[in-house]
């Protein structure tokens, strides 16, 4: 049985119709609609798991920015999402896929950590040289990905992502083992830095440092060098137009390291001001998924600097009110990745109608479909 037979139409009371051209309005709502229905799924998933909707919302969106010391908490978390983004919005831009600024960070943090434990003596070069270390850190290991695409053609989306297994394995050797503090009870961290070795906080009485204002200036500098400079117009064609940029002469290798490299770079500079900054050594959990929701805040913001600000904002909203969550309505931790995948979801399925739009189609029945075949058949001069 056929499935007109079966359903009596061939389409539903509404079909995706392409657009002539894109939607230059979808770009920008589509966010805001993925937002809005991530909060109201969010109202029913509580109302699911025994919560009372309203106090549930108050305690995850509310109540965690109600004060000065949420709101500076907010832009503590914020701080790490932001420096990884903006590296990883210019790679994406060129279809570059760095999906592994988690490990970029790790090593990143680990690089820069060294410098605070093992190097002594560097009085005011101490914060500055932790700073080009951890970049230099997060560098390298994008690099890797970056040799093995343009040597050997491997997927940089694969070897990023395993790279982060590797990198999160050192770090948990050396807080377990040679880096491990003596005099810390067995608990696996390193010493604790000096004030000397520490980030210099923007507000007294606040853990948020210098670090936000760095990502601030990062984004407005990815904002010129993507917009009025020519390497982030050659990389923005080899995104849009790969063939047309190999037309042009563009090469594809340089393209790739530059776009993993600027990634590690930024990547590595968050996971150095996290361990400089509100952690304040090493330690095995030096990040909650930074790297990867940063990639989450990368779409959001729609691959544009002022938006990654923003979408930094909303991320770290959702990890404070994770955290909320967990202690005074005693959800599981995962809350904050479920709210993080609703968010991109969303996203993706708003995105569909930058391309295409609804409307209604008209139901061909069983009845209409036979009467066609007969006028197919019928003689002209009938």
């Amino acid at each position: 049985m056929s499935a007109l037979d079966r359903f009596g139409s061939l389409r539903g009371p509404f079909e995706l119709e392409r657009r002539a051209e894109p939607s230059r309005v979808m770009p920008y709502l589509s966010p805001l609609i993925a937002a809005m229905a991530m909060a109201i799924t969010g109202f029913i998933l509580f109302s699911a798991l025994g919560k009372e909707p309203v106090t549930a919302f108050r305690v995850f969106f509310i109540e965690p920015v109600s004060t000065l010391y949420g709101l500076s908490e907010l832009l503590v978390k914020a701080t790490p999402l932001l420096l990884c983004a903006i590296g990883l919005t210019i790679g994406f831009r060129a279809n570059v896929w760095n999906i592994g600024a988690e490990g970029q960070l790790v090593m990143g943090a680990m690089a820069g950590g060294s410098i605070a434990l093992f190097a002594s003596g560097l009085g005011a070069f101490t914060i500055p040289l932790m700073l080009l270390a951890g970049m230099a850190g997060g560098m390298a290991w994008a690099g890797i990905a970056a040799w093995l695409r343009t040597r050997f053609h491997t997927s940089e989306i694969l070897v990023t992502l395993m790279l982060v297994y590797i990198a999160r394995l050192a770090l948990s050797y050396v807080t377990h083992g040679p880096w491990r503090d003596p005099a810390g009870f067995n608990f696996p961290q390193s010493e604790a830095f000096e004030a000397h070795e520490l980030m210099p906080l923007l507000f007294e009485g606040t853990r948020v440092s210098i670090a936000f204002v760095m990502g601030i200036g990062l984004a407005l500098l990815a904002l010129v060098f993507v917009s009025r400079s020519f390497a982030g117009f050659r990389m923005r064609v080899a995104g849009l137009a790969p063939a047309a940029a190999a037309y042009a002469g563009y090469s594809d290798k340089g393209t790739i390291w530059l776009a993993l490299l600027i990634s590690g770079a930024t990547a590595g500079l968050a996971g150095v001001c996290e361990v400089a900054g509100p952690i304040g050594m090493l330690t095995p959990d030096i990040s909650p998924g930074y790297g990867f929701a940063a990639i989450i805040v990368a779409f959001v913001g729609r691959l544009h600097p002022v938006g990654v600000v923003l979408a930094s904002l909303l991320m770290s909203a959702l990890y404070l009110g994770g955290e909320s969550a967990q202690i005074e309505l005693q959800l599981p931790a995962s809350i904050t990745g479920m709210f993080q995948g609703l968010l991109l979801f969303y996203l993706l399925a708003a995105d569909l109608f930058i391309n295409f739009r609804l409307r209604r189609s008209v139901a061909v029945t069983r009845s209409q479909a036979t009467a066609n075949a007969v006028s197919v058949k019928r003689p002209a001069n009938a």
